[in-house]
């Protein structure tokens, strides 16, 4: 099995001089810990995308506090979409790849059990959460409300059988590719939801920082 963490973002979003993945969480860099998240499974290999630009400082990063887990490392590229093609050029066909936001340090070990499963019975696995706020649909200077009991966030860690995923990723590509069950959707393939957890979110903003170690702080 096959771990694929896209970590090649910049994290302009925090207001940060370093990619976001690479800021401290309790002391340790983001990535750590989402890395540290999958450790619970047996045989599994890591492939981990960064910027060309921080390959250097990840492989310093590892170094000085003394992150010895074996990981495989590949250049990202332009946007997300194009660095998720360049790690799949490191996943066997015919095996099971789960895709992770690097930014995502908290999915548990029950929903990346519950992706895996779903992804070998049925060939794609989706983490998704009930939306809990208000919905409005804007078109322009119109809105409407939208009824969030249709509606899903999605998460990561995203379940593929490799195959489908790195064929569906030959696509050309689309800005509406959000995430990789949207490229697999594109493809022509059923996507298939389980649950995740409220705790996995994906941390963008300077805020999503402070709920984090407050997070973190629960969990240990």
């Amino acid at each position: 099995m096959h771990i694929l963490i896209v970590a090649a973002g910049d994290g302009s979003r925090v207001g940060s001089s370093i990619p976001k993945q690479f800021l401290l969480l309790g002391g340790k860099p983001i990535l750590f810990h989402t890395i540290n998240s999958f450790l619970f499974l047996d045989d599994v290999e890591f492939t981990i995308v960064v910027s060309s630009n921080y390959v250097d400082y990840w492989k310093n990063l590892c170094s000085s506090y003394g992150f010895d887990i074996p990981h495989n490392i590949v250049e990202g590229g332009p946007t997300r979409f194009h660095s998720v093609i360049s790690g799949l050029k490191n996943i066997p066909e015919k095996s099971i790849v789960l895709i992770h936001d690097a930014a995502r340090p908290f999915a548990s070990e029950e929903t990346i059990t519950r992706v895996l499963k779903l992804a070998i019975n049925k060939g794609n696995g989706i983490p998704a959460i009930p939306i809990t706020d208000s919905i409005r649909e804007v078109d322009g200077i119109n809105n409407k409300v939208a009824n969030r009991n249709n509606l899903k966030a999605m998460q990561t860690p995203q379940g593929f059988n490799s195959s489908l995923i790195k064929k569906a990723y030959k696509q050309n590509y689309n800005p509406e590719f959000t995430d990789d069950a949207s490229v697999l959707e594109s493809a022509g393939y059923k996507i298939n939801i389980v649950d995740g957890n409220p705790e996995n979110i994906k941390i963008s903003n300077p805020v999503d920082l402070i709920i984090a170690e407050g997070i973190l702080n629960q969990l240990l």
